[in-house]
């Protein structure tokens, strides 16, 4: 069974157990290309954070409860395609803000925000600190996988690290969660492999640039979703879920050495 946080009454909610962490999913309504539903991004984030509570909650691990997530973030680097639902920078900082300060006056100490678009993850980290220092909340900021972009690895090397949007890995999980949404039919390869000429700057060097999806052609997608499987989807799913009920156990018992 999920604890979550909706189906609780008020009393309930004040008498959760002390450093029960909340976890709130961190998603986004943004083009994800010809071949993926704008709902990527939300899924993945939804169903990931739902299962790994769900892992903790019946393990006993820690006390946790799982927030609605939130679907509409930081989406501007996909502003110029229809499907793209984005709230502005201060938005939703204060979004997050202020629902830092609700949670506070609910005796939440704790608030694990699980993201599953790059495009939040500067912002998600801002607001970590301001939610700390306005609240007192002791604040988390975990990916599914970090942001190839920001890092991270992708899944097929022939995307050369570039599958940052609708590649390889994203679309093998939608494969995984939602195959009826998924259109193969309409996937190709957009890798930019330009990028490959410059030493310092590019996606997960030392040296990050200002990009709009627009910037890679007009499908919207940056990678080569089209030899995405099931399978691999499934273990991107399992790994992530696994991660994710370790940080939920781990942020519960969290402090910052004296």
């Amino acid at each position: 069974m999920v604890p979550r946080f909706v189906d609780l009454t008020a009393p309930q909610i004040a008498a959760l157990a002390p450093d029960t962490v909340a976890v709130l999913p961190l998603g986004a309504i943004e083009q994800h290309g010809p071949h993926l539903p704008v709902s990527t991004d939300y899924v993945a984030a939804t169903e990931a954070a739902e299962a790994a509570v769900r892992v903790v909650a019946e393990a006993g691990s820690a006390p946790v409860v799982l927030l609605p997530g939130l679907a509409y973030t930081k989406s501007d680097e996909h502003h110029w395609a229809a499907g793209t639902i984005w709230l502005s920078w201060d938005t939703l900082m204060r979004t997050l803000v202020d629902i830092g300060r609700s949670l506070s006056t609910s005796g939440i100490t704790r608030l694990l925000f699980v993201n599953g678009h790059g495009g939040n993850s500067a912002l998600g980290q801002v607001a970590c600190r301001e939610i700390r220092i306005k609240f007192g909340l002791r604040t988390f900021f975990a990916h599914l996988s970090v942001p190839a972009d920001q890092g991270g690895r992708t899944s097929a090397a022939n995307e050369h690290g570039m599958g940052v949007h609708g590649g390889h890995g994203e679309t093998s999980l939608m494969l995984h969660l939602r195959p009826e949404l998924v259109h193969m039919e309409h996937a190709r390869r957009n890798v930019p492999e330009g990028l490959l000429d410059y030493e310092h700057i590019g996606f997960g060097k030392p040296v990050s640039f200002g990009w709009t999806s627009a910037d890679f052609g007009p499908d919207g997608h940056v990678g080569d979703p089209t030899g995405a499987t099931a399978e691999h989807g499934k273990a991107i799913f399992e790994a992530a879920v696994g991660r994710l009920a370790e940080v939920i156990v781990e942020a519960h018992r969290f402090t910052t050495p004296a």
